[in-house]
């Protein structure tokens, strides 16, 4: 697995984001059967400031967030809850998956108001992402409901709570 990580705030760092990114994106690939050493994304680990900008720029939404994904190719599925279409490889034995970008800021506020570790909490939007970035969305309740259930099961399979779980 190719994965370019820029770090512009520093306490992404300290958590060990590169590793994160990777655990999360290897469990993702794993569980859709996508073969992770031919697969190659970016992450952006930033703060509120940057993520705000990038929100405003690309979705029009004047506020910070906590993870922002840009797909190399759109991939969603046609039919409400089916499966998007599995990732192609580029010709040269690469399969670009696209960019993620994540706020330290948000994500630390969400994890401690939630009562969850930051560790977690970021391995979750990581998952989260690395799954826009093959095509899933939470637009429509098919989709929504495929998309937390995988989420769900591979943090399991990452000893991580349901994220989605009223306790």
């Amino acid at each position: 697995m190719d994965i370019d990580i820029d770090i512009t705030d520093d306490r992404w760092e300290t958590l060990g984001l590169p590793a994160i990114a990777e655990r999360a994106a290897i469990a993702v690939l794993a569980r859709l059967d996508i073969e992770p050493d031919e697969c190659e994304l970016s992450i952006l680990g930033c703060g509120d400031d940057k993520i705000k900008e990038l929100n405003a720029d690309f979705r029009e939404k004047d506020k910070a967030t906590n993870v922002l994904s840009w797909p190399a190719d759109e991939r969603g599925a046609e039919v409400e809850g089916e499966l998007p279409e599995p990732p192609e490889e580029d010709g040269f034995g690469a399969i670009e998956l696209g960019d993620i970008a994540i706020s330290y800021d948000t994500c630390a506020r969400e994890a401690d108001e939630a009562g969850k570790s930051l560790e977690h909490h970021a391995t979750h939007l990581m998952v989260h992402g690395v799954l826009h970035l093959l095509g899933f969305d939470h637009i429509r309740e098919g989709d929504a409901s495929l998309m937390e259930g995988l989420e769900t099961e591979i943090l399991g399979k990452m000893g991580i709570a349901d994220p989605y779980s009223e306790e």
